[in-house]
């Protein structure tokens, strides 16, 4: 817990894993938490340098959709959403969850807007991810 840098919040993907794998392999210790975990949990981690909230097989718009800590979002650390977790982030700031036309999957181009966060130091703007 002392090194944590990235916590991946796991919605049950199948890919939580493999996207903690991943972190772990770019020299990042990733640790794959509970989606319950609270906040006072979470600021046990001394080195945490963001949280990632992993995709999973729900809708946030179903009844039992699941739900975080809410003031997670304001610990200060970058969070990024990976499928559910970006409908999550989206839904608790006011954003609409909409249907495509077509399921998205594959590779896309990273667009940073703001790389200033020494998380980003050595990814190249229109990284393939």
């Amino acid at each position: 817990m002392e090194n944590t840098e990235i916590l991946v919040l796991d919605f049950g993907s199948q890919y939580t894993q493999l996207l903690a794998r991943r972190i772990r392999e770019c020299e990042v210790l990733a640790e794959v938490v509970n989606l319950n975990i609270s906040l006072e949990e979470i600021k046990k981690y001394k080195d945490l340098k963001g949280i990632i909230l992993s995709g999973g097989p729900s809708s946030v718009y179903e009844n039992d959709a699941y739900k975080i800590d809410e003031r997670i979002f304001s610990v200060g650390l970058p969070i990024l959403g990976v499928c559910y977790g970006m409908q999550l982030i989206a839904n608790e700031f006011g954003g609409k969850v909409e249907l495509a036309d077509s399921q998205e999957f594959g590779k896309a181009s990273l667009s940073l807007l703001n790389d200033s966060n020494p998380l980003f130091k050595d990814v190249p703007n229109g990284t393939k991810v």
